[in-house]
């Protein structure tokens, strides 16, 4: 049983209030007029509070959506990033288009300084093998090249397909998004950019084509308004199974974390 709250004291900023077995963070703002709640990527609770407001008043919001709490947490859960460590050493496994690759660490010569797939081998040279932000770097821009290879003879066909202009393409680093649109910028030629993130390609080829329709789907719609599903669905009418299996997959992958 929770002790009764002393209605002239405030939530501790940045100390932890618990309500009912719930523990929550708590960020205090002279600026914030009402009490929020906000359910972390990571699952943890965080309460947002106008600075002077009691505890007394704090517990009361919270218990007042307990239930939304629980439920959201349960859903952040679910959805929780399962990323795997990857170690540089021989057999370490990696994907590519949904297929399995083992890591060769052979001499320099073998994987030209770089990661280069071989018989069907992911070589990578010792000297990188041996450093593990060097041997990240290669594995990520190896990814980079080779995605950027095989999304370049799959672009014209899809964009054809939408009828929308063939944007650039670049694959880097882009956090935890697949996909992004940027639109032409006055003055800077007349074809936007669409950047597909290099862990994307170690996922089945149905899926990446998914990410390519919807941020081709982009070029036409921003934002994604009715308009924007509608255009996908006419690419592409089994986009919302391919979404669910994205979201399902893609918490699975390998983001770049070496031991």
């Amino acid at each position: 049983m929770t002790a009764p709250a002393d209605p002239s004291t405030s939530p501790t900023p940045g100390g932890l209030l618990t309500v009912e077995g719930l523990s929550l963070r708590v960020r205090a703002s002279t600026r914030r007029k009402r009490f929020a709640l906000t359910v972390e990527s990571d699952a943890t609770l965080t309460l947002h509070t106008p600075a002077g407001r009691s505890t007394a008043e704090a517990e009361q919001f919270v218990r007042a959506h307990r239930d939304w709490l629980v439920s959201k947490r349960r859903e952040r859960e679910r959805m929780r990033p399962l990323s795997p460590v990857k170690q540089l050493v021989d057999g370490e496994v990696f994907r590519y288009l949904g297929r399995t690759y083992r890591l060769a660490v052979a001499g320099e010569e073998g994987a030209g300084g770089g990661v280069r797939l071989i018989a069907g081998r992911l070589v990578m040279g010792r000297e990188p093998a041996a450093e593990p932000r060097a041997g990240r770097a290669a594995l990520v821009d190896w990814y980079c090249r080779a995605g950027r290879n095989w999304t370049g003879h799959r672009l014209q066909p899809w964009a054809a397909r939408m009828g929308v202009a063939e944007p650039e393409l670049e694959v880097r680093d882009l956090g935890d998004r697949w996909g992004s649109y940027r639109p032409p910028r006055a003055g800077a030629g007349t074809k936007g950019v669409m950047s597909l993130g290099w862990p994307l390609f170690q996922l089945p080829m149905h899926l990446i084509d998914y990410v390519i329709a919807h941020e081709l789907a982009h070029v036409k719609v921003s934002g994604h308004r009715a308009d924007f599903w509608r255009l996908l669905r006419t690419a592409l009418p089994e986009y919302e199974e391919r979404r669910a299996d994205l979201d399902e997959l893609g918490r699975r992958l390998w983001m770049g974390d070496i031991r």
